[in-house]
């Protein structure tokens, strides 16, 4: 059974009547990538914030693991704080994520919200502070940090969690040369450990690497 499921769904912006998706079908095995591509304004992002819990289809279904996810099942704050754990998301704009005062706080606040004990949040913190090699800059706001920083320290709060799916969109814009290099390999790992992946890129060795399947919109 396909992990992530969609079916003829189709979105429009609220008061819009053009559909920004239209009949849409895709499924996704646990494990594997799917590299979406497309132009600016064809949807890539509206598909991301459906994955995401974050919009819903106004026609047509999207399961998760089984479940549908929609308005309704997501206003239960049990099966929203169960399905965005499960599901992380990396926006194009660290800036969209980035809202805490200290570096720290922005990587600890999704372990918090999901009332893990003190002692577990201060380790996972600690643990992707360090991964991602910003440990130094725990005690910093968000907003003083360079593009490539506010990357990580956004994708550092996306892996506090250990999401099953990682979705991430345009995950190179801005980056310089080394920044990317890391980022890549970080998303071959992540593959390579059986993490299911969603990614908008037009990087070519990236979709390569990553790549089971290609979805064109």
């Amino acid at each position: 059974m396909s992990l992530i499921e969609l079916t003829d769904v189709s979105y429009a912006y609220p008061g819009e009547l053009d559909l920004v998706l239209k009949h849409l079908s895709v499924s996704l095995e646990r494990g594997k990538c799917l590299v979406v591509r497309g132009d600016n304004g064809s949807g890539k992002t509206t598909l991301f914030r459906l994955l995401n819990g974050l919009a819903f289809p106004v026609s047509g279904r999207y399961v998760f693991d089984g479940t549908e996810i929609t308005e309704k099942y997501l206003a239960d704050s049990l099966a929203s704080k169960f399905f965005h754990k499960r599901v992380g998301y990396l926006f194009q704009n660290p800036d969209i994520m980035l809202f805490n005062g200290r570096v720290f706080d922005e990587v600890a606040f999704g372990p918090r919200q999901m009332g893990l004990p003190d002692a577990e949040v201060e380790m996972r913190t600690k643990e992707c502070l360090d991964f991602f090699g910003i440990t130094d800059l725990a005690g910093k706001a968000p907003y003083h940090l360079s593009g490539g920083q506010k990357k990580r320290v956004a994708l550092a709060a996306v892996m506090a969690l250990n999401p099953e799916v990682i979705i991430l969109d345009e995950p190179f814009a801005g980056l310089d040369k080394k920044t990317r290099d890391f980022l890549g390999n970080f998303l071959k790992e992540l593959k390579e450990s059986g993490k299911t992946l969603i990614v908008a890129t037009h990087d070519e060795r990236l979709t390569e690497a990553l790549a089971d399947q290609i979805l064109e919109l």
